[in-house]
């Protein structure tokens, strides 16, 4: 199978997951893989993939955290969710399937077996994605939402919201309670005895009609397949008109914690209540708007054209305000919180491109930067598609060792002699060029290949010094270190050992950490910087004057070099104030005893008054860019070149 015909399929392992993924890819799979439950849902969303497998042997509880935060997005998207479990794990497959599984597979089992399984889970998916093309075209009376003047069919199934005599009894106790700030919070809620919102269907004192297929059986509301449908059917219309449909995506958060401290029957009927809340708001202009209940705690909002995603970020707003006022159901009052997610429509988009999307939008809402609505826009559908390619064929570098090392050199301020040279990545990428470390270690982190890559730049970075020509053997060898590297177990003691068998001299090596990296866990930084000091490695800070540049930390550990981060180099050249800044970080360095090493110098202005302020050491183009092995000897003896 070609690379371009291989399925995505998205891999969740909480411990170790490179031997399924080397399983899934031989077997014509694109696996795009996930270590950390927090990444699970965008990595799911960004990865296109069909099928998402769950990886519960060795880690039970961590993966059902895993199958909850995947349960929705997979329904949304039409996925199948397969769980490996162990057979001692095996009496809770119940609860693997209350929470979104759709197969499941107990261990010990063989390979065959495995990839048997996911041809059943790819099989659902295909069929999930075949089925929603079929639904009927919905008639124009059945788009409008249970409003008052059309009370639509909710289902028979779903428990009455309207309370009896007892249940007000209880609640207008409660509200004595309330002091006169609650009781105008619970007035402004519109609220009623059972939760705080009427079934419209309930008003006129009307009997349900019999059961729509169409509509959520809780809420009445029309579900994902008729969701589906009418995306496919405005799209198919062909509006002149661009966008031809703006997708809202709404989440209530942490709804399993409405569920676990109330019970099921309070969770439902807050669920029913925000259904009602988000019909008003919508329901003013059904003609161009659809509302549906699309999987668990999610509920879509369409808007056809003429619309824009302006119109959806305002409603988005509404729509989080409302469902920010309390709810009431029995004795319990109730605040959510919710997400949004919202997209556009672009050409060639159905309803499976526009939903994965929104999902993607709604996933990035829910990681609580910049507010609880994400808009995404075509250009980061590109920079999205952009990223997982790299992750993918990050991997695939990795095994095929395809990332090179480069060495830029560290040259004396004083004297002019090249004394050392700094390791740094290179990607020759068949489609995108030369990336650089920066790059390469942000695709790694996305990926869940930090560790991997960390480990192959360290190991082929300290083996190439070790084989130097005589030309370069006095020369000191820099290489980088992550802040993972700083908290991993045993770190310490399995780099200092990769050095031992390369033969490199201890003694001519430095690691360099960025100034985030310590932050981020001070004593675990302190206790290994320490112990690779003791092994006789020398210590640098790197970037130094990005982050919080204190001194208090800086006297804390075992430093030996302070690297200054290429923006103050360049500052030096600027105004007076800009140079007293640097002034004062290489003042502060020497007063703790640590030789400073200047980064990003480009200019002969630049070497003059960073030697004038006492700068040690620098590297940059003013010297040399970063060049293999025989470019670095011949930079130290011409005669070679």
């Amino acid at each position: 199978m070609s690379a371009k015909a291989s399925p995505p399929l998205f891999i969740l392992s909480p411990r170790k997951g490179d031997d399924l993924i080397r399983l899934t890819e031989a077997a014509g799979w694109r696996p795009v893989a996930a270590l950390r439950i927090g990444d699970a849902e965008s990595r799911f969303v960004a990865s296109g993939a069909g099928v998402a497998l769950v990886d519960a042997r060795e880690a039970y509880a961590d993966a059902l955290d895993g199958v909850r935060a995947l349960s929705a997005p997979v329904e949304v998207n039409g996925a199948a969710l397969l769980v490996l479990v162990s057979a001692a794990d095996a009496a809770g497959l119940d609860e693997l399937f209350g929470h979104g599984a759709t197969h499941f597979l107990v261990a010990p089992f063989s390979d065959l077996e495995l990839l048997q399984a996911l041809r059943f889970a790819g099989r659902l998916a295909e069929r999930v994605g075949r089925a929603h093309r079929s639904v009927p075209a919905l008639d124009p009376p059945d788009r409008r939402a249970l409003t008052k003047d059309h009370p639509g069919p909710p289902s028979t199934a779903a428990p009455s919201v309207r309370a009896d005599d007892a249940q007000r009894s209880s609640l207008m106790e409660l509200f004595r309670r309330f002091d006169p700030e609650s009781r105008r919070a619970a007035r402004a809620a519109d609220l009623n005895p059972s939760t705080g919102d009427e079934s419209p269907a309930s008003r006129d004192g009307s009997e349900a009609p019999r059961h729509d297929p169409s509509r959520d059986q809780l809420t009445g509301l029309r579900d994902l397949r008729a969701g589906r449908a009418w995306i496919d059917e405005r799209i198919a219309a062909g509006s002149d008109e661009q966008p031809a449909l703006v997708l809202l995506l709404l989440a209530v958060s942490r709804f399993d914690a409405i569920n676990a401290a109330f019970g099921r029957t309070t969770g439902d009927a807050v669920l029913q209540a925000a259904a009602r809340r988000i019909e008003r708001l919508v329901a003013p202009d059904m003609d161009r708007r659809f509302v549906a209940r699309f999987a668990g705690p999610e509920f879509g909002v369409i808007l056809s054209s003429p619309t824009s995603l302006g119109e959806g970020r305002f409603l988005a707003g509404q729509l989080v305000e409302a469902l920010a006022r309390p709810f009431m159901s029995g004795d319990h009052v109730i605040t959510l919180t919710s997400r949004v997610g919202v997209v556009a429509s672009a050409p060639g988009d159905d309803s499976a491109t526009l939903l994965r999307r929104a999902s993607a939008a709604l996933a990035d809402a829910k990681k609580g930067e910049g507010g609880p609505i994400r808009i995404l826009d075509a250009g980061a559908r590109r920079e999205s598609a952009l990223g997982d390619q790299l992750e993918i064929d990050l991997r695939r570098a990795l095994d095929q060792d395809e990332i090179e090392i480069l060495f830029q050199p560290q040259v004396s301020v004083t004297s002019g002699r090249i004394v050392g040279a700094e390791a740094l990545a290179r990607w020759r990428h068949p489609s995108f060029g030369e990336l650089g470390a920066t790059t390469l270690f942000n695709v790694a982190e996305r990926s869940d290949y930090l560790t991997q890559l960390s480990d192959h730049v360290q190991r082929k970075a300290i083996t190439a010094a070790a084989a130097w020509p005589a030309t370069l053997s006095r020369l000191r060898l820099s290489v980088n270190i992550t802040a993972a590297d700083i908290v991993r177990p045993g770190f310490a003691s399995q780099f200092l050992e990769l050095v031992r068998q390369s033969a490199f001299d201890p003694r001519r090596l430095t690691v360099e950490v960025t100034e985030g990296g310590l932050i981020e866990d001070l004593n675990a930084a302190a206790y290994l910087l320490a112990r690779l000091r003791e092994g006789g490695l020398r210590v640098a800070i790197d970037d130094f004057g990005t982050g919080y540049s204190s001194l208090a930390y800086l006297k804390a550990l075992p430093l030996d070099y302070l690297k200054i981060d290429k923006r103050l180099c360049e500052d030096i050249t600027g105004s007076p104030r800009d140079r007293i800044v640097v002034r004062s970080v290489i003042d502060m360095a020497r007063s703790l005893g640590l030789s400073v090493i200047a980064e990003g110098v480009e200019t002969q202005e630049q070497l003059d008054l960073l030697a004038q302020e006492g700068c040690n050491l620098y590297q940059g183009f003013l010297c040399s860019r970063p060049v293999e092995v025989a470019a670095l000897a011949a930079l130290m003896d011409p005669a070679i070149a």
